[in-house]
């Protein structure tokens, strides 16, 4: 009995024993199954941590779609506004000539003192867009522009008239801002096609403001002209609210948040998402800083970009006026003159000039402003086949050749059309050298590269009426070979630019 007792115990012990390991074994298992899960865990939030994603990647998630409708809508109707105030002098001129008995001299100081407030408020309002924001800059520059143009249709002297003009031009050196707010918000593969097509909204612009002046100004004055073409300013004013502060100058300004929420907005409205994880991109301590555009990065391409520009307003706005003054004084040379063509201009009675545009010479006008939209097919063709430099190269040397031909004797049909194509391809290379800049830029310095690149195009529309409305009463040839001449000079200019932007993805910082 006592020997199967001790077998008894011997058992119990045994199993005991081996009870307690498979205990022990059981919950060394359960220990390292939780370790396993918490490592997987901490796995997948280190890995969520990891992911991020910038602005740039962002813009190409969400791709093109209401909102950008939308932008490219208000933004372009920003153009309909600035062409019509550009515009509007090519027309008040024969007016305020005949009005306060005006020298040639004088009417073109009105051109140039709208261009000189255009050139002085450019820089800074580039400065401030990158300081404080694009869309600031913006709606304060419309409100400016709307309410001094306002004030220019009581004006009760030329003196009075040309300083609400260059008010007017401070205020509409804000468009570019539009343009570089529209330019940070658009896919990279539909840039080259939407950024040119911005060209319809400024023909829209330059066709309303002769409109107008066809049926306004000889029944009511240039004076309510001028009160109807601020309609469309204010109406734009309003519109601004629905368009959102640049994500890409949010992130730059440390706004990170407000950056998520625009472009969780932009999303939204397209119905598409963010991609996965947060948003991350360095804060841009120094922006708006001036030196950034003549450092060596960025140096070679700043001084050929702001004789481009020059070059490209001077000769857009040498074709807009040359044409209005060769009606207005009926200077061209046409082989099916009529009556009223015959009746020249004389240099010794200035004074007393006075034949406002007639019904043919509106309709004259009206077609040339079409041309500006003609040839944006081959605008896009262009961009998106031989890229932005070799574009503009082959848009100047066609302009150099046009602006020559305007000076060949042919018939009224004949002029107008060459009218039509040189209004084309000057105003195809200016959209063209708006895109490469707003492109070559990175975001910090963006706003201002484009506020000093506007400043120097000034210049040239400074220039372009003493030109176009002083020494074309001399000689046509001897006033159109600048033009042709500064689209030649300017060709080698542009086969010097550094870099190329076609499929680049815009540069947030230097």
């Amino acid at each position: 009995m006592t020997g199967k007792r001790k077998s008894s115990m011997r058992t119990q012990l045994v199993n005991a024993i081996q009870l307690q390991e498979v205990e022990e074994e059981m919950q060394q298992k359960q220990e390292e199954e939780e370790k396993s899960r918490r490592d997987a865990a901490n796995s997948t939030n280190t890995e969520l941590y990891q992911k991020s994603y910038t602005v740039e990647e962002a813009v190409e998630s969400i791709g093109f779609g209401r909102f950008h409708i939308l932008l490219f809508v208000i933004m372009g109707s920003a153009n309909i506004v600035e062409a019509m105030e550009i515009m509007l002098l090519a027309v008040v001129s024969p007016e305020i000539r005949c009005e306060w008995r005006l020298e040639d001299w004088q009417v073109a100081l009105v051109s140039t003192m709208v261009f000189f407030g255009f050139m002085v408020c450019g820089v800074f309002c580039g400065y401030v867009a990158d300081k404080y924001g694009r869309w600031k800059v913006l709606f304060g520059g419309f409100v400016w522009a709307a309410y001094f143009s306002m004030l220019t249709s009581f004006a009760p002297s030329y003196i009075w008239f040309i300083f609400l003009r260059s008010m007017v031009g401070c205020g509409i050196a804000a468009t570019s801002q539009g343009f570089v707010l529209k330019t940070e918000f658009i896919p990279a593969k539909h840039r080259a096609i939407l950024l040119p097509l911005a060209s319809v909204f400024w023909m829209v612009g330059s066709l309303l403001i002769i409109i107008l002046g066809m049926s306004v100004v000889p029944t009511l004055g240039w004076r309510w002209m001028i009160r109807l073409s601020v309609i469309p300013g204010l109406i734009l004013i309003g519109l601004f609210q629905f368009i959102p502060e640049s994500a890409r100058f949010q992130v730059s300004a440390g706004n990170v948040q407000g950056a998520v929420a625009t472009l969780q907005r932009i999303a939204q409205m397209n119905g598409a998402n963010l991609p996965e994880g947060e948003l991350r991109e360095s804060v841009v301590t120094e922006r708006g800083k001036a030196v950034t555009l003549i450092s060596p990065a960025f140096r070679r391409t700043s001084l050929l970009l702001w004789y481009s520009w020059f070059v490209a307003s001077f000769c857009y706005y040498g074709s807009v006026l040359s044409s209005s003054e060769l009606l207005e004084k009926n200077l061209l040379c046409v082989t099916d003159a009529n009556v009223e063509h015959d009746i020249k201009y004389n240099q010794e009675e200035a004074l007393c000039y006075c034949i406002p545009f007639n019904k043919a010479d509106y309709q004259t006008l009206l077609i040339s402003c079409l041309g500006e939209v003609a040839l944006i097919p081959l605008n896009i063709g262009l961009l998106n086949v031989v890229g932005r430099k070799c574009s503009m190269v082959i848009l100047l040397l066609l302009s150099a050749i046009f602006f020559m031909l305007v000076n060949v004797c042919t018939t009224m049909f004949g002029f107008t059309l060459l009218l039509f194509l040189l209004r084309s391809l000057v105003s195809m290379y200016f959209n063209v050298v708006y895109i490469y800049t707003a492109e070559v830029y990175p975001t910090s310095v963006r706003s201002l590269g484009m506020g000093f690149c506007t400043s120097f195009s000034r210049i040239g529309g400074m220039i372009a009426p003493f030109i176009a409305q002083v020494l074309m009463s001399k000689s046509v040839l001897l006033a159109l070979s600048p033009f042709s001449l500064a689209c030649c000079l300017c060709v080698a200019g542009t086969v010097l630019l550094p870099i190329e932007t076609r499929g680049r993805a815009l540069l947030q910082n230097e």
